[in-house]
Parts: C-alpha cells; structure tokens; sequence
C-alpha cells in the first residue's frame, strides 16, 4: 500500500502545468453547470483544448479524438445558449431494444476502426485500451443526446477503463478527474432515473 502511495506521490509531482490548467477549467466547468452560469462552456473549451495537447503528448490518439467532439459540443451548447433558439422537448426514457442494437453497434464496431486505425498509423502503446475507452463514450454521448438513461452507465464504463489508463499514461490528474466524474456520473444516473419516474407519474396520475 506504501508503494503505491509513494507511487501517487511522485506522479503528482511530475504533473505539468498544462495538466493543472486543463483539470482546473474542467472542475470549473463542472462547478458552473451546477450553478446553471453560462461560462461553464468558455471553461469546459479552454479546458478541453488544453486536454486534447496533453492527450496527444502521451499518445492517447482515440481520447484526443473524443475530446475534440467535446470541443465542437461545447461551441454548439454556448450558442444555443446565448441565442435562446428553441427548448428541449426530449423527455428522459429507457433504451429500446433498437437503440441498445445501435449502441452495440457503436461500441464494438467504433472499438474495432478505432483500434486498426491506431494500430496501423500510430505509434500508440494502448490501441485496445485507448479505442475501448473512446468507442464506449461515444455511445454514451449518443444515448445523452436522446436523453436515454442508460448513458450514464455507457459514460461509466468508459471512466473505469479510462482512470487506469491515466494513471499508466502518469496523467494523474487526468485521472483523478475522471474518478470525480464517474461519481457524478452515478449521481445523474439515479436522477434521471426519479425525473423519468415523476414524469410518467405526472402524464398517468393515480385515478381514484
């Protein structure tokens, strides 16, 4: 147990200033969309973009990849924010059968592109691991975009491969966020969960 906590120690030490930037504007970010703020997209921009260097410094090509889609997300979000153009109308449901086929589709089928393209044209070191975690929060990500509940275990699955691969690539911080992450992540998944049941009260009320 020592060791490793010796280990830790020493690679916090070795944590670049870049890597402070990019989890400090990424808590920032997090800690805005709690308070409902506006900024919290400028932070989560900064700080992805700042991500994306370190990601692609320590060879994780796949997490690069993904975190350039949060980029053009958050772009997208601080519009859509700012003009006020329309409202969500989506409500918060389960997967349908159809829909846990496409998410299959995209974690397994992305895994496997995903691995042949850093296998052969990277030098990467991780290409099973780096595309497994990328495959499965693209998923995700799509299943947040239908509002479906499932996409916090798909996200979930994605963090607990990732905060090991931080740790091997010494981006403990990268880590550690990733790890603050997945229990929100847990925390949204029973929330949707009470919003889906109170919406569904709500349209079938108990008749006397």
């Amino acid at each position: 147990m020592q060791h490793w906590i010796q280990l830790f120690i020493q690679q916090l030490q070795q944590t670049t200033l870049l890597e402070w930037l990019a989890v400090i504007f990424s808590v920032a970010e997090v800690l805005l969309a709690r308070v409902n703020n506006v900024w919290l997209y400028p932070a989560g921009i900064v700080g992805t973009l700042i991500g994306i260097y370190v990601l692609l410094l320590s060879g994780l090509y796949a997490e690069s990849v993904l975190n350039v889609y949060y980029v053009v997300m958050s772009v997208y979000g601080w519009i859509f924010w700012l003009t006020k153009r329309g409202k969500i109308s989506v409500k918060i449901s389960w997967c349908t059968n159809r829909e846990w086929a496409i998410v299959l589709a995209i974690v397994f089928v992305g895994w496997a592109v995903l691995y042949m393209v850093l296998k052969h044209y990277t030098n990467s070191n991780v290409p099973v691991w780096d595309s497994f975690v990328s495959s499965t929060a693209w998923a995700g990500m799509w299943l947040l975009a239908r509002r479906k509940i499932e996409n916090w275990v798909l996200l979930n699955i994605s963090n607990l491969f990732a905060i090991p691969l931080l740790f091997y690539k010494n981006l403990v911080l990268f880590a550690l966020l990733t790890l603050f992450l997945f229990i929100i992540a847990i925390w949204g998944y029973f929330d949707w969960r009470a919003i889906y049941k109170k919406e569904k009260l709500t349209a079938n009320p108990v008749r006397n």
